[in-house]
Order: structure tokens, then sequence, then C-alpha cells
């Protein structure tokens, strides 16, 4: 296999594991989404706190509160993402939608940006790095910029 065969196949089988995880989290789907990460994972999520590592980067049980306060599916877009491969690093970025009605009946959608480091473990790609978080406004309110969109 060429160079770039290996390269185009690594991309579409990282391609797949965001797709997946976008699928697991339309269908709050805990499992699904865990499924993808490295067992040292870190990630730094749009809620507190700054870092989540190890078994708190992959507690189902807080993925799931998290799904409960939700009515319905959870929209999930996924947008723009790149995606650049190593022998067995990669990382990929892009923009995420999250969008759908909240238990209160509130109506919600925020983009934001997201980037994604994975290394090939045991032969499939996991995330072992995530970062997802939205802008805020260096105006002194230091509200977050939630209106913005690709």
């Amino acid at each position: 296999m060429t160079t770039e065969q290996r390269s185009a196949r690594d991309e579409a089988e990282i391609r797949t594991v965001i797709k997946e995880q976008a699928n697991a989290i339309r269908d709050k789907d805990a499992n699904g989404v865990l499924r993808h990460y490295a067992a040292d994972a870190l990630r730094f999520d749009l809620a507190p706190p700054l870092a989540h590592t190890g078994a708190d980067a992959l507690d189902r049980h807080e993925l799931e509160s998290w799904f409960a306060t939700w009515r319905g599916p959870i929209g999930y877009e996924v947008r723009n993402f790149s995606v650049a491969t190593g022998d067995d690093i990669a990382f990929c970025h892009g923009f995420v939608r999250i969008s759908g009605t909240k238990i209160d009946g509130e109506e919600n959608s925020v983009w934001a940006r997201q980037t994604l480091c994975l290394r090939k473990i045991a032969g499939a790609w996991k995330i072992t790095h995530e970062h997802t978080s939205v802008p805020f406004y260096m105006d002194g309110s230091y509200k977050a910029a939630v209106d913005l969109a690709p």
C-alpha cells in the first residue's frame, strides 16, 4: 500500500469515528460516544471543569446526565472538518453545532469549535485529546459568543 493509499484509508477511518460519534450523540448513546476515546483521554469540554482526564473523561454517568437535559434527540451537525494523518497519530478540526429542545422547552442552537487528536491503538483510531470551545467577547462582558456560525 502506498503512503497516499494508507493516508486516504486512515482519513476515511477517522471520518467514520467522527460520524459514529456524532450519531451516538444524536441518539443519546453514551456507550457509543465513549467507545471512540482512548483510556487515557484528555477532554477540554464546554462545561466545567477546565479539563477532564482519564476516568473522568470517560464518565458515562455525566454524559447520560447531560443527555437527560434534552427533550428528544440532540441535533449534532459536524461541519468543515479537516483531517491530517501520520503513521499512528492524527488530528482534525472543524465546527460542531449542538441544537435541540431542552426539557424546560427552551430551544438551543450553538456552534462550537472542535479539535480532535487521535492515536492508532491496537489497529483502531482512538481520540486521545478533544478540545471543544466557543469564543467569548473580550469587550469586558466575557459573554460566550454563541451567536456565531461558520
